[in-house]
């Protein structure tokens, strides 16, 4: 049975923008204008062959059987850290002050949802390596200059809330890791 006529059309349909955008941020690569991301774009292109060649054993009658998209993700992380060399000087996306584990890190616990032991699992480091190379990496960005088309007022800076953090706020914060005046996620 050809891989196309069981769905792998439409998996790629369906997934390749958010894999596209993951290979991105591990890239560093910006993501305007379109094309700017020829490096992404490779290993995405690397990562959905791979795919497509165990298709039919991805999505055969194996209860057990691998998610297509967790296989994907998979081959793009293992490309990456595989070919990391070639990416540690950032390269203008948002995650470039990173260091390529640092990036993958991020990507893998923040950007995908894994957890630690997740991400350990599929980088090759122990949970705790892990742990340490995200924090290291949020940290980084969060001591990043704040960007200038920010609206004043809508967010509080990384200083003020660093010192909130310290004085025992237990304010929500945002996916953006900015924190609302009333505590709330902005």
């Amino acid at each position: 049975m050809a891989a196309d006529d069981s769905g792998f059309g439409a998996f790629v349909a369906g997934t390749a923008g958010r894999l596209l955008h993951v290979a991105t941020l591990l890239t560093s690569e910006p993501v305007q204008p379109p094309g700017a991301n020829p490096h992404a774009l490779r290993l995405l292109t690397a990562a959905l062959g791979t795919t497509y060649a165990r298709w039919d054993r991805l999505r055969g009658d194996d209860p057990y059987g691998d998610d297509p998209y967790v296989y994907a993700r998979r081959e793009l992380a293992v490309r990456f850290a595989r070919e990391a060399r070639r990416y540690r000087r950032g390269l203008g996306g948002p995650l470039s002050r990173l260091a390529p584990r640092e990036r993958l890190a991020v990507v893998l616990r923040l950007h995908e949802g894994l957890y630690e032991e997740q991400a350990a699992a599929l980088t090759g480091l122990s949970a705790e390596r892990v742990r340490e190379l995200c924090l290291r990496g949020v940290g980084a960005l969060r001591s990043a200059p704040a960007p200038a088309r920010r609206a004043e007022g809508s967010a509080r800076t990384a200083a003020d809330a660093g010192a909130a953090g310290t004085a025992g706020d237990t304010g929500a914060t945002g996916a953006d890791g900015t924190v609302g005046a009333d505590g709330a996620a902005g």
